[in-house]
């Protein structure tokens, strides 16, 4: 006890904290929001597909793991069909159109265009599919913003050990190389990894998402210790091979709460949770020396000699890595649903990535709850974390790549209308107050689709999806009205 004490003494002498909680009172100005700023909604590829066996496509991880049909899916449910998107993509664009939206960020299916895993076989149906998406929202006028994945890998490269495979750097920028190829004359904005901290954690330490495996303590720092090295590569082949000719750009995404102190004053706490879950892959490439933060480093060598271990679980990157990775992204895309309060405690498997913090996180009782367990609604907590991220790491340009919240389908989401209002207003705060480079918010999301491990339970969408209806229909909620206003209005107000 007392050597984790002296070790919380000596971080905090090297840690610089800037405390800016200043807000104004709301006014009209505040309100509105900055001219050129876009509004979009996200999907994900296997959310909202479905066609999973559909010509030449391979099997992916999360088709396998929703076939074990042995409960860990709510209901057993599958994306086999999810909304049906792949055969009802034209109405769903004409659902973005009629509300007002002006971009759309969805994904392409790795084993759709590769159904090998590999370049030796390019899929014409796949890449059709897709170029038919991306001009029916040109012709639309939405702009296309293209996340090139989305967690469903293919199964034969999870077979050779997915994300904990050092080849899944290679593989990666294989297929990055043909989506770049296939697509980059009509998308101008690629994203190439959907939430790293979330494939990790979930899939390769807690194991409630495909593929599956609980390694904690060690997945999930192997896997996040590949998944930056991909992403670099993706860029890098992008910059070199593609970005002279077709001019777009590639930005890094991450997932992360915000973080409040449990108790006033402990900033500490609110550190050292910064830096093990939005840090962890912001550092590497926006912070000037690059790498993994040093509190993390030193936290996880510490806890790791502690537990007996010769080495410490996070893995190195050796000065070319660092190098390489350092400045990869033209853009910062923040997903972001809810907060929690820290302290100092325990938390987590032993070893794990949440018991290496030294910290117990916890919810405000006061905060509503949603239909996920995993999601209080705090919208304070939206404003801490753009600014700062925007304060460590030289205020990038940010989209705001999801943000929304679950109920169990109801047309009348009044619950949501106030979630998406109270969230924009702390968004604009952030940007108005603290001067956040926030340029544009994509809700999650447009429609109500398969939720990875809670199936159909969970409902995000503003357009409600009937499952039990084989034609897939779509209905328009309270919420996505509320939405056309806003478009409209481009400022928040009351309905």
């Amino acid at each position: 006890m007392l050597a984790t004490l002296s070790l919380r003494s000596s971080i905090f002498a090297f840690l610089l904290i800037a405390v800016n909680g200043a807000s104004l009172k709301e006014n009209d100005e505040l309100l509105k929001f900055p001219p050129g700023f876009v509004f979009g909604v996200a999907t994900a590829a296997y959310q909202i597909e479905g066609a999973w066996n559909v010509s030449d496509k391979g099997e992916s991880t999360w088709d396998r793991y929703t076939h074990l049909q042995d409960g860990r899916i709510f209901n057993n449910d599958t994306g086999d069909v999810a909304a049906n998107s792949y055969y009802k993509y034209k109405e769903d664009v004409a659902i973005l159109k009629m509300l007002g939206f002006t971009t759309y960020r969805f994904s392409v299916s790795w084993p759709r265009i590769l159904p090998t895993g590999f370049p030796n076989k390019v899929s014409k149906n796949g890449v059709r599919y897709y170029n038919e998406l991306i001009d029916e929202l040109l012709e639309n006028d939405i702009e296309p913003m293209l996340t090139i994945y989305h967690w469903d890998h293919p199964q034969v490269l999870e077979d050779a050990g997915g994300w904990l495979n050092s080849e899944m750097v290679d593989w990666f920028g294989d297929f990055a190389r043909v989506v770049y190829k296939e697509f980059g004359s009509k998308v101008k904005k690629f994203i190439p990894i959907n939430e790293p901290t979330a494939i990790c954690k979930n899939g390769y330490s807690a194991g409630n998402h495909a593929p599956g495996k609980k390694l904690h303590g060690f997945g999930e720092y192997l896997c996040i210790h590949n998944v930056m090295k991909a992403h670099a590569r993706a860029y890098r082949i992008y910059e070199k091979e593609f970005k002279p000719t077709q001019k777009g750009e590639v930005g890094f995404l991450i997932n992360s709460s915000g973080y409040m102190p449990k108790n006033p004053g402990d900033m500490l706490s609110v550190e050292i949770a910064f830096q093990f879950n939005a840090g962890w892959t912001l550092n590497p490439i926006y912070f000037k020396d690059g790498d993994y933060p040093p509190i993390m480093k030193t936290m996880v060598a510490f806890k790791s000699e502690e537990q007996g271990y010769a080495r410490s679980r996070l893995p190195e990157f050796s000065s070319e890595w660092i190098e390489y990775i350092r400045g990869t992204a033209d853009f910062l895309a923040v997903n972001h649903y809810t907060s929690r309060l820290v302290e100092p405690g325990d938390f987590g498997e032993v070893p794990s990535h949440e018991d290496d913090q030294g910290l117990a996180q916890e919810v405000d009782k006061s905060w509503k709850p949603s239909a996920s367990s995993w999601l209080q609604v705090a919208p304070e907590g939206f404003r801490v974390l753009l600014r700062e991220i925007a304060r460590k790491y030289g205020n990038p340009p940010i989209y705001i790549t999801e943000n929304g919240v679950s109920d169990h389908g109801t047309l009348n989401d009044d619950s949501r209308v106030e979630y998406y209002r109270e969230y924009l207003k702390q968004m604009l705060l952030a940007v108005h107050v603290d001067g956040v480079d926030v340029r544009g918010y994509y809700l999650w999301s447009l429609l109500d689709n398969f939720e990875w491990d809670n199936g159909y339970n969970e409902r995000f969408g503003i357009v409600h999806v009937d499952f039990n209806d084989p034609n897939r229909p779509r209905v328009m909620k309270k919420s996505a009205q509320w939405w056309r206003k806003l478009m409209v209005d481009r400022k928040i107000s009351e309905m």
